[in-house]
């Protein structure tokens, strides 16, 4: 498999075993592709217009000259994250994205926020697989710091994540959630 195939794979949200060498052989290039874009991002001083090149070369993906980010930065994968426009990541976010990352205009994203997409298979004999889940971030979402947000949740247009928040299942939108377990607290009535 030719490694544009193995990220349209991963794109689709394939699962992968530790046992399939090919596949593994191909995850493990990837990775360390983005160990040595992030490295490059983190390890000395760049201008917003870099950063933005950076993050395109990172994700293979143009990404909108409005976008901002104070590194560091990591992620594992790099090849499986959307940014929309007008999008902040404030230092030390970690995202692991190979199950895919998604995220809407105007997002703003705090300080070592870490968005997980991967599971492992809980029964032993399964445990070296790992099984993609996508996260959705809609449009103006607002995470605080040091959130996370677990595979296969999405999280609605105009919503807040309250800082150090578990984020465990899909948040509505217009909605603010706090805890661990993440639980609903208010609605959010935006008044014009």
């Amino acid at each position: 498999m030719e490694m544009k195939e193995f990220i349209d794979f991963c794109k689709k949200g394939n699962s992968i075993s530790g046992e399939d060498k090919e596949l593994y052989g191909l995850l493990t290039q990837c990775s360390y592709q983005a160990q040595k874009i992030t490295m490059e991002l983190n390890t000395s001083y760049h201008s917003k217009e870099e950063i933005v090149e950076i993050f395109s070369e990172l994700t293979g993906n143009k990404v909108d000259s409005s976008f901002m980010c104070f590194p560091p930065f990591y992620t594992d994968f790099g090849k499986n994250i959307t940014i929309g426009k007008n999008v902040f990541f404030n230092i030390g976010c970690s995202f692991q994205d190979r199950g895919g990352i998604s995220i809407g205009d105007g997002t703003m994203i705090g300080m070592n926020v870490t968005i997980a997409t991967l599971n492992h298979g809980l029964p032993s004999e399964t445990r070296n697989v790992t099984y993609p889940s996508p996260v959705i971030i809609g449009d103006n979402v607002w995470i605080g710091s040091n959130a996370t947000i677990l595979p296969g949740v999405t999280i609605g247009d105009n919503s807040v994540v309250a800082a150090g928040a578990v984020v465990t299942k899909d948040v509505p939108v217009n909605t603010v959630v706090a805890g661990v377990p993440a639980k609903e607290l208010k609605k959010i009535i935006n008044n014009l």
